[in-house]
């Protein structure tokens, strides 16, 4: 217990690790703030007259697609027309018609907007006698959160990688492992004390995401935490290979950055290209892929491939564990 209480003691001196437990905790909260904002503004058409160049029936017209804004020159319209923060549509009279003006820098979507409105104004007569159906905008930011809170606790679940990898690592360069080889303490302790550390901190972090992410039922609640429990312990072993047998700091580092790289390229990539069949089983050699899906299905209500997931975790789980076992007793016996 007293070694346990200063690998806990180690990792709360360790600024790199005490970063790598908030960091996700950090990112739910920004993602919770950035849905509650109203981004449909960003999507809207903004305008810009001359003072006394349309009509009052015209400018009214073009209300109806979005805000309008008069400038008293022509310069000020030119200068509003061309700031790079704006999507301002230029509109002067052209007869009966609209003559639009942009700077060529703006979405494709203004762009095409701003080509189409002279003839939607010519018909302007005819459309009004159409039907019109509104269709509610789809909310951008829901959509991308479906990836990004899956994502962020992933990186939660699997800090416990790096927790115990530059554990391990410091511990070599500060001469403790050489104390650690000559103390009474047995293989199975020195695992336990290592796994632990990591685990704790890793699953502690990912429950306080998923608090602030997931508004879950208990029945959720308990896969959500199998999900957790399971991810965690596997990061936590990976990161005691990496610790292990990384010679220096700077090839650990290379060694968790790759290793994140992979546990978060995987389920992003099959998410987006939507990876089906046989190729979507060889993904779940990645012991990230499963924790995402499993994640993915519970938001969205599926507990039956959320369960599969934690069956496929648990099996991670034993795999990576007499993975460690096996090689360290190969080492051990190469070292003798």
């Amino acid at each position: 217990m007293k070694g346990l209480t200063y690998q806990m003691k180690s990792v709360l001196r360790d600024k790199f690790c005490l970063m790598s437990f908030l960091l996700p905790i950090l990112v739910a909260v920004a993602l919770n703030f950035m849905g509650s904002i109203d981004m449909s503004s960003l999507g809207e058409l903004h305008f810009g007259v001359l003072e006394n160049d349309l009509s009052p029936q015209t400018i009214t017209w073009l209300k109806r697609y979005g805000p309008v804004t008069a400038y008293g020159a022509q310069e000020e319209l030119a200068d509003a027309i061309n700031e790079p923060s704006t999507n301002v549509i230029g509109v002067r009279a052209d007869g009966d018609s609209l003559k639009t003006a942009v700077s060529g820098d703006e979405l494709d979507i203004f762009r095409q907007a701003a080509a189409t409105l002279p003839s939607l104004y010519e018909q302007r007569e005819a459309a009004a006698k159409a039907d019109i159906q509104t269709l509610e905008r789809p909310d951008i930011m829901e959509r991308l959160q479906d990836i990004f809170i899956p994502a962020v606790l992933i990186v939660a679940m699997f800090m416990g990688c790096t927790f115990n990898a530059m554990n391990i690592i410091s511990e070599k360069e500060d001469g403790v492992a050489f104390v650690n080889e000559i103390l009474p303490m047995t293989p199975s302790q020195y695992i336990f004390q290592k796994v632990v550390v990591g685990f704790l901190f890793g699953s502690l972090s990912s429950i306080v995401t998923a608090c602030i992410c997931f508004r879950l039922s208990l029945q959720y609640f308990g896969l959500m935490l199998a999900l957790i429990v399971l991810s965690s312990f596997v990061a936590a072993l990976i990161g005691l290979l990496i610790g292990k047998f990384s010679e220096g700091m700077m090839i650990g580092v290379v060694y968790i950055k790759i290793v994140m790289l992979l546990f978060l390229a995987v389920p992003l990539l099959c998410a987006l290209a939507g990876v089906s069949g046989p190729l979507a089983v060889l993904c779940n050699i990645v012991p990230s892929q499963p924790a995402f899906e499993g994640i993915s299905a519970l938001s969205a209500g599926n507990i039956e491939t959320a369960v599969k997931d934690t069956g496929i975790l648990a099996i991670h789980c034993t795999a990576w564990f007499a993975l460690y076992v096996l090689l360290s007793a190969r080492r051990k016996k190469q070292a003798v």
